[in-house]
């Protein structure tokens, strides 16, 4: 294609790197090389078979360096679908290589690891992206509009939201990297990064973070935000997800209220990514800065120590303290 952008993608064996790999493909992009320590992904076929794969850093290293010096190429982007802790050695390899950084999230761990990268942005003239498709998700965004429209006439109202996340992960969850704080940086960073970026982004910053709970499968809190009062409960355990959902086969729990009224967002996920391609490509894509929040709060909740059932804590919390 004579516009196409040519990329490459570090962690092509995960989740979520299918995603990516659609999405390259759907945005008319082309997909070089990919590089995972697990050589089973025949998934690439359905995307990019002929694309160079590898398993060893250093020859994808060697690879993406010697590629751009042939015949005048360029990969413009890299996409990074990693290990949380990770992701910041990545993108620094992308930003040093010449291209830009697409990373799923959390983008880093700690917000001191935001500075040091918008450092080497500015070193390289490179950027970083940041994967926050909620922020794309169409009933998210109705909901950012109508706070808007309602702020605007009353800036001081508070608004009372529950969220509630519980996710059915098995015992491999705990085995793998993900059951590694050091490495996921726990159930907050892993599975509660992007719904704090949405609640920021629609409601303000959070200026207070308690910490009500946390065991290595479920952790909870509240946050005052500039505009909200929240109430989160996030969990991998089966057994905190309600009867009534159980009864129905399913084995994941997604709730968010608003003033007591549950915002629908069950669907709509499955061209996210797709969107967010579209969106960093046209220059539109989330950077650095909006990153710091999300981030800052999953590292307050990691650096702090749960309180228990003290002042205004999820009710999902008494289904783990008894």
């Amino acid at each position: 294609m004579p516009n196409s952008k040519n990329f490459a993608l570090i962690g092509a064996s995960g989740y979520i790197a299918p995603r990516h790999m659609k999405a390259i493909k759907e945005t008319g992009n082309n997909l070089v090389a990919a590089l995972d320590p697990y050589d089973g992904i025949g998934i690439m076929d359905s995307h990019f078979p002929q694309a160079s794969f590898f398993t060893e850093f250093e020859r994808f290293d060697r690879f993406v360096d010697k590629w751009h010096r042939d015949g005048n190429k360029k990969i413009e982007y890299v996409g990074i679908t990693t290990p949380n802790y990770l992701h910041d050695a990545h993108i620094r390899f992308a930003l040093k290589s010449g291209a830009d950084a697409i990373c799923e999230k959390p983008l880093v761990l700690n917000p001191h690891n935001i500075d040091q990268l918008k450092i080497i942005e500015n070193e390289t003239g490179k950027k970083v992206y940041n994967i926050l498709q909620l922020r794309l998700h169409p009933s998210i965004i109705a909901l950012k509009e109508k706070v808007t429209k309602e702020l605007e006439k009353n800036p001081n109202k508070i608004y009372d939201i529950d969220l509630t996340y519980l996710t059915s992960r098995g015992k491999w969850y705990f085995v793998s990297w993900k059951g590694n704080e050091a490495k996921s940086g726990g159930i907050a960073s892993n599975i509660g990064v992007h719904f704090y970026d949405m609640l920021c982004w629609i409601f303000g910053d959070v200026e207070e973070n308690i910490v009500h709970l946390k065991i290595p499968e479920a952790n909870a809190g509240s946050f005052k935000l500039k505009n909200a009062n929240v109430r989160w409960f996030l969990s991998v355990n089966y057994d905190y997800i309600p009867e009534e959902v159980k009864e129905r086969g399913l084995t994941t729990y997604r709730s968010i209220t608003v003033d007591g009224e549950e915002i629908e967002f069950s669907g709509g996920f499955t061209d996210l990514h797709t969107r967010s391609y579209e969106e960093i490509l046209a220059g539109n894509g989330f950077g650095l800065d909006e990153a710091y929040g999300s981030i800052r709060t999953v590292s307050t909740i990691r650096n702090s120590d749960a309180i228990g059932m003290k002042g205004d804590y999820h009710p999902f919390v008494k289904k783990v303290i008894v």
